[in-house]
């Protein structure tokens, strides 16, 4: 389905929220809304191909529709692995559930309807964050980081996807202006644009990647890579070291 849910003008705008009528047309949200959106899912598998262990887990954290998870199932299928899907949106984890069922009929799959700060991280080579650190409060943030450094196995990755900010306001705004002018691009009016910053803007608080980078640091990741960026969105890799 198209994304219109801003098309009209809404009076009294609301914070944004994942109910049932954004995960009917979400993935459309997504394409037409984050730049190079279709080819993180895609890479997510193969960088999961060289990271994931057997008989291990994958937890997908703000899972929405497991377009992630399916992803790095289709790379890593010969492998016995179970994959975690965590969302605290009923609407988004219900519609993941028969997704996976329908896709992945052989994995061991549990799609969890909660918080995800309440998971417990264990036996995992791959965990995923994809765009979902960014709807946490700051002050939650580096002890989720922390739980899942604690949870990963040797040589496990986590997997960042985040809108960044930028420290130089001119530089910021050049950002700002390019994703505007790509969502422009796929459709979107001065109208949904314009209304919909409004509805995100204190649900979404984005980070510097220097202050991505730190966090990683402060919860025990010694290697960081920032494999993918385009305008102010990005993607890094954070491999937990063998030994620890």
């Amino acid at each position: 389905m198209q994304d219109n849910l801003f098309s009209t003008m809404q009076p009294h705008l609301v914070d944004f929220t994942f109910d049932a009528a954004v995960a009917d047309v979400f993935p459309d949200m997504l394409r037409r809304s984050i730049p190079g959106y279709d080819n993180i899912i895609a890479m997510l598998g193969v960088l999961a191909k060289s990271y994931a262990q057997d008989k291990s887990n994958v937890y997908d954290l703000g899972c929405s529709l497991g377009a992630a998870t399916l992803s790095v199932h289709r790379h890593t299928r010969a492998l016995s692995m179970q994959h975690f899907c965590v969302d605290n949106s009923p609407a988004m984890i219900k519609r993941c559930e028969t997704k996976l069922q329908r896709h992945m009929p052989e994995a061991l799959v549990y799609c969890v309807c909660d918080d995800i700060q309440n998971i417990e991280i264990k036996d995992a080579s791959v965990v995923l964050l994809n765009f979902t650190l960014q709807f946490l409060p700051k002050k939650a943030r580096l002890a989720l980081l922390k739980t899942i450094y604690q949870g990963l196995l040797p040589n496990g990755v986590l997997i960042l996807s985040e809108k960044l900010l930028f420290n130089d306001n001119e530089v910021n705004q050049h950002h700002i202006d390019w994703h505007h002018q790509f969502k422009r691009a796929n459709g979107y009016s001065e109208l949904e644009i314009s209304q919909k910053r409004a509805a995100i803007e204190k649900v979404l608080i984005p980070d510097t990647l220097e202050t991505h980078q730190s966090r990683l640091a402060k919860a025990g990741f010694t290697q960081t890579q920032q494999w993918f960026q385009a305008f102010n969105f990005s993607s890094l890799i954070a491999i937990k070291s063998a030994g620890y």
